[in-house]
């Protein structure tokens, strides 16, 4: 009796400390962007060596402009990593690998125009934008539950959308989850996040986090720590509200002169590189939230498949690669 006591007292600790969030491992994912090809063990391994253990996968549909209501995707003219097919093969190469994954279709709007702004003039045309884009959602949700991937991420910056169309999104909540078995996120927008409203429907509360947080040329660490108290509270009183952990489905700063001011930014008129700019915010961004017990984790924004062509010097972009912040993620992922 008292071996089968001692055993069951264990049992229960390692039960209350996985509860607490003290043994369970942050999500340290980076975005994987799609390419023509197939992938193999060489364009996984820099990925293993930067610490992740997670990737989210993203396969795209495309639209032709922000009123046009039909989504074409899984399409010959797409590149493999868009396609169904592709999603399959970057899954399953991970999987091999003990990396988990993350699906995550999104869709782009031809010219980049912004996805928050998708917007039909008619109910008709919001029908037909419905219509597609369940057939898109749940096509690829199968491709997850048929992998065994671990989250699915059901739209990513989508907020007229979900504003003009609440109870779609609700019924397509409903629906992906007769198809895919695992636990959901929707990756909303850094100003969309606090009326998201459906989520007590899913299991993380999925933030894109372009949060600014200096508007110093090159901001310090300290800076960007107190830049960030004001949103953290913000994250953590929703967080709190639903009960639910905070995953930052896209983070990232490009090494660029202000890098802090408007992360968000992909403007390539932005030519001033900073290499000091993009490690301090990424230092502050891990040291705000990596040790917080209801902060699940989140995916760095973006990882190219050739690693070795791409970053470096001259590059003022989002991906860490091959640029000194590589390293400062690398450390952090390894805190696990």
């Amino acid at each position: 009796m008292k071996i089968v006591n001692w055993i069951t007292l264990l049992s229960c600790l390692h039960v209350l400390v996985a509860c607490n969030g003290q043994s369970v491992s942050k999500v340290n994912g980076v975005s994987f962007v799609a390419s023509r090809d197939s992938i193999s063990i060489k364009h996984i391994e820099p990925v293993m060596t930067v610490n992740a253990n997670y990737v989210a996968i993203m396969p795209f549909g495309f639209i032709r402009d922000l009123k046009h209501p039909e989504i074409l995707y899984n399409t010959e003219k797409q590149w493999f990593g868009e396609s169904v097919k592709g999603a399959n093969q970057y899954i399953e190469t991970f999987k091999k690998q003990n990396i988990k994954v993350m699906m995550k279709p999104q869709i782009w709007i031809w010219h980049g125009e912004y996805t928050g702004h998708l917007k039909m003039e008619n109910d008709a045309d919001w029908k037909l934008l419905e219509d597609s884009y369940a057939n898109f959602i749940l096509d690829f949700a199968k491709v997850a539950q048929d992998s065994d991937a671990d989250i699915l991420c059901i739209g990513t910056e989508l907020e007229q959308f979900i504003i003009n169309r609440p109870e779609f999104w609700n019924t397509l909540i409903l629906n992906i989850k007769k198809v895919y078995k695992g636990k959901l996120t929707y990756a909303a927008n850094w100003d969309e996040f606090k009326s998201t409203p459906f989520w007590s429907q899913l299991d993380y509360i999925g933030v894109d986090a372009y949060f600014p947080v200096s508007d110093t040329k090159t901001p310090s660490v300290e800076e960007c720590e107190a830049g960030w108290q004001t949103h953290k509270v913000v994250i953590k009183s929703i967080a709190d509200q639903y009960d639910k952990p905070v995953l930052f489905t896209e983070f990232g700063y490009r090494s660029v002169d202000y890098t802090g001011k408007e992360p968000w930014k992909s403007d390539r008129s932005m030519k001033g590189v900073n290499f000091e700019g993009q490690n301090n915010t990424t230092t502050a961004l891990f040291n705000t939230f990596w040790n917080e017990e209801w902060f699940a984790g989140g995916f760095v924004w973006k990882w190219f498949v050739n690693h070795n062509d791409v970053g470096g010097a001259g590059n003022t972009m989002f991906t860490p690669q091959n640029k000194p912040v590589e390293g400062i993620i690398k450390k952090y992922f390894s805190k696990k």
